[in-house]
């Protein structure tokens, strides 16, 4: 049988994700340093109004409230025995919110960083990584999730212990990695080697790329890395909402709808199929973007100089590659119509 994403794939020429997690959960009260886990037995209501925001704006499909979710990070809460009972609630509402929604809305069970490091640099040996992440994948998928979705990964190792975990939990996965350190994973690794080792896994992942790092510009960098190695797999695009800004006692992005209409656009036109935001993109950005998707027809793939101009200059000189050309620094505009 076939799993949702996959069919849809098959069928669209994109998809649009979600939005940001952390972002709408801290306007409904989470405090900081608080697990958003939590909320999904304490506050299931407000957890079924943050899913069903984003399918109100369009998303195709949308991750459920389980980023931190494992037993290393639960931990720092006395609670690394609820894992699998977290993730399983937050695929049962996720599960609720999108067999109402009327139409096909894939349920991502997702599926964070340990917080650990790896060995032998670190103590996580390969396999209580992979137990940590079966356990959360059983409680995904037990709760209704289509797919599991693995985010902001730095480390190769992590990223393979994740997908023997999927594999033993015998479910379908995509998995994006963050790019936030010139151009390469904080582990050091670039667009080209993620590649390579998509490629090379028993239990590759549906699909991969991605998601928050330190803005769209810088994002889009990555993901025309992804498309030159002339992958067949789809690949994801889930960029920040701009760059955070720390005002009035809190975080605040300063991406607007527009300019993530543009981000979307220049996403899909850099061979992204997966196109949605990550850290500050709220429900008025995903309705821009589907806006855009919808309306505007595809363009030639964009120059690195077409990207800084739409959205503003990247944050490094280096694209992780080795290769150091960067476009100029431009204002952000417009691109035209």
């Amino acid at each position: 049988m076939t799993d949702l994403l996959s069919r849809l794939l098959s069928e669209r020429d994109w998809l649009l994700t979600d939005g940001a997690t952390g972002t709408n959960l801290f306007n409904m009260g989470l405090e900081a340093g608080d697990p958003p886990e939590f909320w999904n037995v304490d506050y299931p209501d407000r957890i079924r109004a943050l899913y069903k925001g984003a399918v109100d704006a369009g998303s195709d499909l949308f991750l459920t409230n389980s980023f931190g979710g494992n037993a290393s990070r639960l931990k720092l809460h006395q609670a690394e025995d609820r894992a699998r009972e977290l993730s399983r609630i937050s695929a049962e509402l996720g599960r609720e919110v999108a067999d109402a929604a009327g139409r096909p809305v894939v349920v991502a069970g997702s599926v964070g960083p340990t917080g650990e490091i790896m060995a032998p640099m670190g103590t996580l040996t390969h396999e209580i990584a992979v137990e940590m992440f079966h356990e959360q994948a059983e409680g995904l998928k037990e709760g209704g999730a289509d797919v599991l979705w693995l985010e902001t990964i730095s480390a190769p190792e992590e990223y393979k212990a994740a997908a023997e975990a999927f594999a033993l939990a015998g479910m379908p996965w995509c998995g994006t990695m963050s790019f936030d350190t010139a151009g390469r994973t904080m582990m050091g690794m670039t667009s080209e080697a993620m590649v390579a080792m998509v490629e090379t896994l028993d239990h590759p992942p549906i699909a991969f790329g991605a998601n928050c790092g330190v803005g769209a510009s810088d994002l889009l960098r990555t993901v025309l890395g992804f498309t030159a190695q002339g992958t067949a797999r789809p690949v994801v695009a889930k960029g920040n909402a701009g760059i955070p800004k720390y005002e009035d006692g809190h975080i605040h992005y300063d991406g607007t709808p527009e300019l993530m209409a543009e981000y979307a656009i220049l996403a899909r036109d850099s061979g992204a199929k997966i196109i949605g935001g990550c850290c500050g993109t709220m429900p008025e950005h995903l309705r821009a973007m589907r806006n855009a998707l919808e309306t505007r027809p595809a363009g030639e793939r964009p120059t690195l100089e077409m990207i800084t101009g739409a959205l503003g200059g990247f944050s490094s000189a280096s694209d992780g590659t080795g290769d150091d050309h960067v476009a100029p620094d431009r204002p952000r505009r417009r691109r035209r119509k």
